[in-house]
């Protein structure tokens, strides 16, 4: 039975939720009675994002924050608990990419800046996110982290974003543990090629073919894909499973894709 009942009147935090990803799980909690703090460094997007969730019925507000800022990160959690009097859940979704190159080229600023926002700002956010949820004895308390298909696979000339993306995982795997007898699941999302702003003005035939060459069912994925995992996480249908990086890929971590043809194509007819 499918039931998200469960997850009504949770209070969460969203990072990075002015857009992509981070905005399709803010939608996505508050269409399902969520009461969402959405945060980014954004405020002008981050506050459209409140007010198109306010639209359709659904509870948010926003907090302006930079995640690679202690300060403003411990004002994002004080104020999500503030605003609605506990914290239940925090999805740690904002981070930056960096242009692909050899690992020798990256420069030392490039490999802070990355880093500070992709991995210190995830840990930032757990630390002060699960000290609000201890606090708050939420009974299905959660943190989910928006990690990458780079972080359990390797990548060429993505040595910074994919580096800092396997640690995302084992922070998730090694809090996973810490916090299991206090009913807190933790776990990474593992996007793989998605369809967000990120392609920008991309010609509509460029984006297909990048579509068919990087995913094995010929088409990117789409942030609902990301958001209803990530609403299944929050729920108390997922609360046995923690620890896990979980990949939303069309198969692409599985292996390499090879053509082959059929011997009895006639089976699609």
């Amino acid at each position: 039975m499918t039931d998200f009942s469960s997850v009504k009147g949770k209070v969460a935090i969203v990072t990075g939720a002015a857009d992509g990803l981070g905005k399709a799980v803010a939608q996505c909690y508050a269409e399902n009675g969520i009461k969402v703090v959405v945060s980014d460094i954004n405020a002008d997007k981050g506050k459209k994002t409140v007010e198109e969730i306010k639209a359709g019925a659904g509870e948010a507000t926003f907090f302006q924050a930079d995640v690679s800022k202690v300060e403003d990160v411990q004002g994002l959690i004080n104020f999500a608990v503030e605003t609605y009097g506990r914290l239940d859940g925090i999805v740690n979704n904002a981070g930056i990419s960096a242009e692909s190159r050899p690992t020798h080229e990256y420069s030392v600023q490039e490999f802070d800046k990355l880093t500070a926002i992709d991995l210190k700002g995830v840990f930032l956010g757990m630390k002060f996110g699960i000290e609000a949820i201890l606090k708050s004895k939420a009974p299905g308390g959660f943190v989910i982290n928006v990690a990458s298909l780079a972080g359990i696979m390797g990548n060429s000339s993505m040595a910074i974003y994919t580096s800092s993306k396997h640690g995302v995982v084992g922070l998730t795997k090694s809090a996973a543990l810490d916090y299991a007898p206090y009913n807190i699941t933790v776990n990474a999302i593992c996007p793989g090629t998605i369809r967000t702003s990120i392609w920008g003005d991309t010609p509509e035939e460029v984006v297909q073919q990048y579509a068919k060459l990087l995913s094995p069912n010929g088409r990117l994925g789409d942030p609902k894909d990301v958001a209803h995992l990530a609403l299944f996480l929050a729920s108390d249908m997922a609360r046995y499973i923690s620890g896990s990086a979980i990949t939303v890929d069309a198969g692409s971590h599985a292996g390499k894709l090879t053509p082959t043809q059929w011997s009895h194509p006639e089976i699609l007819e």
